[in-house]
């Protein structure tokens, strides 16, 4: 009997791999063509989740660290020198995957909040916007080049609006999943990480640029229609 009971615990106290997964709807095209979350941050961020599985860390907590990961690693980028270049990248990108593991310890534990999946997006705002100013300060010092400080800056605000109007919009729509934008963070972080080695976090400031103001263009334009087709 005794072997039964401690069977039993072994089964429930198992990470769940299947569980921890995130289930959404959303069908977009980074969510079924590109993965990058899927079938990379989520399999790394898993073997996290199995170490922490039997102990005290929270979801939570996973969340706060992956916030200090990412304020780290915006520090790296503002030295505006390769080394810490390569290293704003690794944390950055590092901070991507702990930002993957909060989830799915959560679902994997039946741990899942409203607090926590605001905090989880509040965290990730102010992070993304600090590791693209530090990027902007960073490719200043490094090119001597004040265009790109400015360019960089203006980069990171239309990102943050980027974001916002995604989140307005689904609002609008009364969608009810929280954390859809995942895939496209998780491309983005892995880029900025590609660019970093290559030593041309310009040109990913370049295509930050170019890609927010399409995004937010496109976005702009589908909200106006949708109160176009209800009125």
């Amino acid at each position: 009997m005794n072997t039964e009971i401690d069977t039993t615990k072994s089964n429930i106290d198992q990470f769940d791999y299947r569980k921890s997964m995130k289930k959404t709807s959303n069908n977009n095209f980074l969510n079924t063509i590109i993965k990058v979350e899927r079938y990379i941050n989520r399999p790394l961020a898993s073997l996290i989740v199995r170490a922490v599985f039997n102990t005290r860390v929270t979801p939570n907590g996973l969340t706060y660290f992956s916030f200090l990961l990412g304020i780290t690693g915006a520090f790296f980028f503002s030295r505006g020198e390769y080394l810490y270049f390569v290293l704003g990248g690794a944390f950055a990108q590092l901070a991507s995957i702990v930002d993957c593991a909060d989830g799915m310890l959560a679902r994997a534990k039946d741990m899942c909040s409203d607090f926590g999946s605001h905090l989880d997006l509040l965290l990730d705002r102010i992070s993304d916007f600090f590791i693209m100013v530090g990027i902007s300060a960073g490719c200043y010092f490094f090119f001597k080049n004040i265009n790109l400080l400015l360019l960089g800056l203006f980069a990171a605000g239309l990102y943050q609006l980027q974001i916002h109007l995604y989140y307005l919009t689904n609002s609008y729509l009364q969608v009810k999943e929280k954390g859809q934008t995942g895939e496209a963070r998780a491309l983005l972080f892995m880029l900025l990480l590609i660019f970093s080695i290559a030593n041309r976090l310009d040109i990913f400031l370049y295509g930050l640029l170019a890609q927010t103001v399409i995004v937010n263009v496109v976005r702009l334009i589908y909200f106006i229609t949708l109160g176009k087709k209800k009125a």
